[in-house]
């Protein structure tokens, strides 16, 4: 709180004591901080207890490759047309357990043929799909 005071000089000192202002400032800082409540992030989640049951039937695993020349493999079983492809998605969606798709396309397929796999496997209900080997992506 140092001022500088120079009697000798008659002129106008235009700079404003801030002291005050900041004081203010902190004491409304403080009452804000205890006014505010405390804030619990947390979540009550009813898990269950004990250890899972196994899994009784293994599911079917259905590897869909797309090959650089989009050319699609069920299994390693070549499909020339989209229509065996739906045929197959077809009969997979009406199993009791629906196999896991695995769909690995190469690194040079379209992205045409790869969305219009994804599209038809939807379109047929089946939602368990992962692509694999898109390590090779980045």
């Amino acid at each position: 709180m140092a001022m500088n005071i120079n009697t000798a000089d008659d002129e106008v000192l235009s700079e404003m004591n801030t002291t005050p202002l900041i004081d203010v400032m902190l004491v409304l800082l403080v009452m804000l901080i205890i006014t505010i409540p405390i804030q619990l992030h947390s979540v009550d989640l009813n898990m269950p207890a004990g250890n899972p049951p196994p899994l009784l039937v293994k599911p079917e695993v259905v590897q869909i490759d797309i090959g650089a020349n989009n050319a699609i493999r069920w299994n390693g079983d070549v499909i020339k047309e989209t229509a065996n492809l739906e045929a197959k998605l077809s009969a997979a969606a009406k199993q009791s357990v629906q196999p896991e798709l695995h769909l690995r396309p190469d690194k040079h397929a379209a992205y045409k043929t790869v969305a219009a796999i994804m599209a038809a496997v939807q379109r047929k209900g089946l939602n368990k799909i992962g692509i694999v080997g898109a390590e090779q992506f980045i």
